[in-house]
């Protein structure tokens, strides 16, 4: 009995030596002999610079809106989100002492006209009797320079109440450009102080103005030309691409912890019908030239040694070492100037 558990002992010993041969020995030559390989073929190589932008408003697309005047603030028109065209009223500054220093510069030209009237109607008849000789010259002269400062009252006259009259039109503060409410910053029964600079009451930001400034690293910047085409994600939509050019590139360098960007401008073609708001951060791909029916490979088939590119080709089943010119690369494949012909069979590293 125990000589049959020793025989059957022996043969599980053999057969799990035989299985272990054939799952991992043969395994591991069947690898080393087939590597993985790919064909040099003609395509078309697109290369990129990709950076990070952030939306902005262009220039003249967000507006501040204030007073003019000082006052209180009687009515508020305009909350936050709300849409506003241009020329809406959005705030009234309370116009009740305005309203009367204008009927008070009225009634003083309606004075001053009076007074205009009767000089001219004096000189007139001064003059007439001047030609008749029933009066001096020094008695003309008189009325004449009579007609002169009631002339020029008048004028004065009129001229403040215009001035009134543009005042009290500053009561109504009006949106300067369509755009959505993006911060108000007063609220009605408070008053406001008009000095050298007008007190903003909102911000108005028009969505349909907006653009993307790129940070581009100084390594790429010189790549980049006006008119190239541009593609960007935003977090939000991140499922969607949206479209623009390059519109200009800021001659100025912005240096942030040591590492020197160029801001690009972009000019957003094509909104995807999707509300893009300023300060979202895009993801940017700048489209360069594109290089069209040239011989390719996989970039990670390329070995870099001492500053010079290499492949591995199999040339009649033996595998040699080359060295090779590349051009543009893309995210997966470079392209191949010199060292290549279109067919060859090149092998790519584990």
């Amino acid at each position: 009995m125990k000589k049959t558990y020793l025989i059957i002992g022996i043969l599980l010993l053999v057969v799990s030596s035989i299985l272990l041969w054939l799952f991992v020995f043969r395994t591991d030559n069947k690898s080393d002999n087939q590597p993985i390989t790919a064909v040099a073929t003609r395509r078309d190589i697109g290369s990129t610079v990709l950076a990070t932008g952030i939306i902005k408003p262009k220039v003249g697309a967000e507006v501040k809106v204030g007073s003019r005047i000082s006052g209180v603030v009687k009515k508020l028109r305009a909350n936050i989100g709300d849409f506003v065209k241009t020329g809406q009223v959005i705030a009234e500054i309370d116009d009740a002492e305005l309203r009367a220093k204008l009927n008070q510069n009225l009634a003083a030209v309606n004075k001053a006209k009076a007074d205009f009237d009767y000089a001219k109607l004096n000189m007139e008849r001064q003059k007439s009797l001047l030609e008749q000789n029933y009066i001096s010259q020094q008695a003309y002269d008189l009325s004449e320079n009579a007609y002169k400062v009631a002339d020029a009252q008048l004028r004065q006259a009129e001229a403040n109440a215009e001035v009134a009259k543009v005042q009290l039109s500053y009561t109504s503060i009006f949106a300067l450009t369509s755009g959505v409410i993006a911060s108000v910053s007063t609220q009605e029964g408070e008053t406001v102080m008009a000095g050298l600079s007008a007190p903003t009451f909102v911000n108005i930001i028009d969505l349909t103005r907006l653009e993307v400034q790129v940070y581009v690293d100084e390594t790429d910047i010189g790549k980049i030309k006006t008119g190239q085409e541009v593609k960007f994600t935003v977090d939000t939509y991140s499922d969607t691409d949206f479209k623009g050019l390059v519109t200009a590139i800021y001659p100025k360098a912005v240096i942030q912890d040591n590492v020197v960007n160029y801001i690009v401008v972009v000019e957003i073609s094509d909104f995807q019908d999707k509300i893009l708001r300023p300060e979202m951060t895009a993801t940017v791909t700048i489209q360069l030239e594109t290089r069209k029916n040239v011989i390719a490979i996989p970039s990670k088939s390329i070995i870099r040694e001492r500053g010079e590119r290499f492949v591995t080709v199999i040339e009649n089943s033996v595998q040699i070492s080359r060295k090779v010119v590349t051009g543009w690369y893309d995210s997966s494949y470079t392209e191949i100037i010199e060292g290549l012909k279109e067919g060859e069979t090149v092998i790519l590293p584990d």
